[in-house]
Formats: C-alpha cells, sequence, structure tokens
C-alpha cells in the first residue's frame, strides 16, 4: 500500500478523520460539535510531532512524508473546518463578506502551510533538530481561537457574526506575518490544555452536550 501507517502518523490520521466528522456536523448545524472537532485536532496535531520523534530510525522519506501529510491534514483541521463553523454559524451565511472573509482565510493557510513545507525541507537538509520558534501564527491557534470567541459570545447569532470574521481577518494576516513565536514546551503544551478543557467545559454547558 501506498503511504506510511507506523503510529507516528496515528494522530495525524485521526486528527484529519476528526476534522472531517467536524465538517459534516456543521453543514447539518451542530456547531457545538463542531467545535468539539475542532479542538480535538488541535490535540491531536499538538503532540504529533512529540510522538514522530520518537522513533529515531525514521527514513527520510517518512520523514518527508510525515511534514507533507501533517500539512495536508492542518488544511482540513484548521482551514476548511473553521471557515465552514464561521459560515454556517452566522445568520449571514450567504453574506458576500463573510464568504469573502472565510475564502482569505482558508488561503492564508493553504499558503501559509506550503510554504512551511518548503522552509522545512530546506531546514532538514541543513540540521536534525527540532524548530525552536513559529514564523508567524501557526493555523492550530484557530483550535482554542475560535471555541473561545464562540463562548465569550453570547447566545446570538448578532453578537458572534460581528466578532467572528474580523477574528479570522487577524488570524489569517497573522498567519503570513513573519515574527517569531517560541514553540511551547511540554509544560506550554499542558497549560494550552487546561485552558482547552475549560472551553470545552463552556462549549458543552452552552450546548447541553
Amino acid at each position: 500500500m501506498l503511504g506510511f501507517y507506523n503510529y507516528t502518523v496515528v494522530l495525524t490520521y485521526v486528527g484529519m478523520l476528526t476534522a472531517f466528522f467536524g465538517v459534516v456536523f456543521a453543514i447539518h448545524g451542530s456547531i457545538e460539535q463542531a467545535l468539539l472537532c475542532l479542538m480535538i485536532s488541535g490535540f491531536c496535531d499538538m503532540f504529533d510531532g512529540l510522538i514522530a520523534s520518537t522513533m529515531k530510525n525514521r527514513t527520510r522519506r517518512q520523514k518527508n512524508f510525515g511534514i507533507q501529510i501533517d500539512s495536508m491534514s492542518d488544511l482540513i483541521c484548521f482551514g476548511v473546518l473553521p471557515a465552514i463553523v464561521v459560515l454556517q454559524s452566522l445568520d449571514n451565511q450567504g453574506s458576500r463578506i463573510v464568504t469573502g472573509v472565510c475564502g482569505l482565510y482558508l488561503l492564508c493557510t493553504l499558503i501559509r502551510l506550503s510554504y512551511f513545507n518548503v522552509d522545512e525541507a530546506e531546514r532538514q537538509e541543513k540540521s536534525e533538530e527540532r524548530r525552536e520558534n513559529f514564523q508567524g501564527l501557526p493555523v492550530t491557534s484557530s483550535a482554542l481561537v475560535l471555541p473561545l470567541i464562540f463562548c465569550l459570545c453570547d447566545s446570538t447569532p448578532a453578537s458572534l457574526e460581528k466578532i467572528a470574521p474580523c477574528v479570522m481577518v487577524v488570524m489569517a494576516i497573522a498567519f503570513l506575518t513573519p515574527f517569531h513565536l517560541k514553540k511551547p514546551a511540554l509544560f506550554g503544551k499542558l497549560v494550552l490544555s487546561v485552558i482547552g478543557i475549560a472551553v470545552l467545559v463552556c462549549l458543552i454547558s452552552k450546548g447541553g452536550m
């Protein structure tokens, strides 16, 4: 079979499939469930690189596959899914402005991930060390930002439609802005996980799940 199926890519595959179900939920109007899927995908992405690094005998081909499959999965998880969630959660989902904003967000996600693939492939030819910094805002930030925005808004779509498109534009610009952001270590990831759990509890109480 084409592809690789060892434990280093399992979380990436799980995250992508979870995002697919999130898209299905969003299309059918189950926004809380869709956001839950987004957060699960974010959790998978947070630890897939750490798990992959435990396999010391990966071939160059396996490493390159890992880079490519991770970015392709991220495009679905943190590009397509957030865009559809925002479109489906608003009353004016047919608005040209909101549709354009979501399209811009998705385009910026695609550009960032493609650039990362090129940059990472070149970097690994020179060094085997792990990256210490992000360049620009990582697309995985949407897994925490959008659910948080949804929790902070009141229950009416009117408040959400004022904030969500603006947040999408800011994130899209930040994806392509070349500032340096230190990657969280294990403690930082645990802190983000705790915040994510708090947001998850908010979503569950808000959606009656």
